[in-house]
């Protein structure tokens, strides 16, 4: 990796400077606990529903297996950039190192693309459920679900690793300063001492296709459940094909809307405070509202999880009166 270098001189910086969000020492205390506490909230919120999942016997099936594994995720997701930010709030230089910058930067796409692989899979998931009810069983067995599980994650962690090496091997040039709280590839690309059209197309090119092609089979499957929904007599009946289909479509809606306004949007230096602002939604209140918006709109989730609180409290009655 070749290091930062000034044009007037030929000295070596040790990293990159994430300015994050800019206010005096008071203002960045009250961001630390905000954030923190959103970040402990994510991380209850969504080990709640792998819990539920993993303790209740009636929630072990495709759906609420993908759920689990679309929670743990998030886990993960929020987890690469939310520690690194709560560090900054409290640091006096917030200079990240040049590994440190590049691995969050991979960590971070390559979770963004599991989770649009998953959201694919669960929109497959509930389109074998409503347009093939008889054949789902059949169709959407354990082996089936684990491919998809396993697919989402290899497939999202072996599309970004060549364009983040390239990148990391181009030299830096004047400023180090990132103006984010976390390493895009549109501030790094900018510092680059020398651009490079090939690397930039190449990177345009790849950058979005996980992002692209999982929303055309989201948006596909949901038109043929749309179809099938609409030929199906009763109005009960319509009702309960899109319940269970709302909570899918609400996460998709909130991920994929914010995320198409940054990328899909052409951006400017006066514009970095609103790329913050779209980053932070999609990056960490999403995965902070996902397991309200799933446990709220499912009455088999909220009986699991209010039976873990039970349990729970049960459990520490009585290691307090033990003690």
């Amino acid at each position: 990796m070749k290091t930062l270098s000034s044009p007037s001189n030929s000295s070596t910086i040790s990293g990159f400077i994430l300015l994050g969000f800019p206010c005096p020492r008071e203002g960045q205390i009250l961001l630390f606990v905000l954030f923190f506490v959103v970040y402990l909230l994510t991380l209850m919120g969504n080990a709640s529903i792998i819990c539920a999942v993993r303790w209740d016997q009636r929630l072990h099936t495709p759906m609420y297996l993908l759920l689990a594994n679309f929670s743990f995720l998030e886990i993960w997701y929020v987890s690469s950039t939310v520690p690194n930010m709560l560090a900054n709030f409290l640091s006096g230089t917030k200079v990240i190192s040049f590994s440190g910058c590049f691995l969050q930067f991979y960590f971070f796409f390559s979770l963004g693309s599991t989770e649009c692989f998953f959201l694919a899979v669960m929109a497959f998931d509930r389109y074998l459920a409503i347009c093939r009810p008889l054949h789902y069983p059949a169709l959407m067995t354990g082996r089936l679900c684990n491919i998809l599980v396993i697919s989402c994650w290899v497939l999202g962690f072996l599309w970004f690793p060549v364009p983040i090496i390239i990148i990391s091997q181009m030299s830096f040039c004047g400023s180090r300063i990132i103006d984010h709280f976390l390493c895009d590839p549109g501030p790094l690309l900018a510092l680059t001492c020398q651009k490079d059209p090939i690397v930039e197309l190449v990177f345009s090119i790849l950058s979005p296709l996980p992002l692209i092609v999982p929303f055309l089979f989201i948006m596909g499957s949901y038109a043929l459940v749309l179809i099938a929904v609409l030929k199906v007599p009763s109005a009960s009946g319509k009702r309960k094909a899109f319940s269970t289909c709302g909570s899918h479509l609400a996460v998709v809606a909130l991920f994929y809307g914010s995320v198409l306004v940054m990328y899909g949007s052409p951006t400017s230096e006066h514009e970095a405070g609103m790329q913050k602002l779209i980053t932070l939604f999609y990056s960490v209140l999403t995965p902070l509202l996902n397991p309200v918006i799933y446990s709220l709109r499912n009455k088999h989730m909220k009986t699991a999880l209010k039976k873990i609180l039970g349990e729970i409290k049960i459990w520490l009655s009585k290691k307090i009166l033990g003690n």
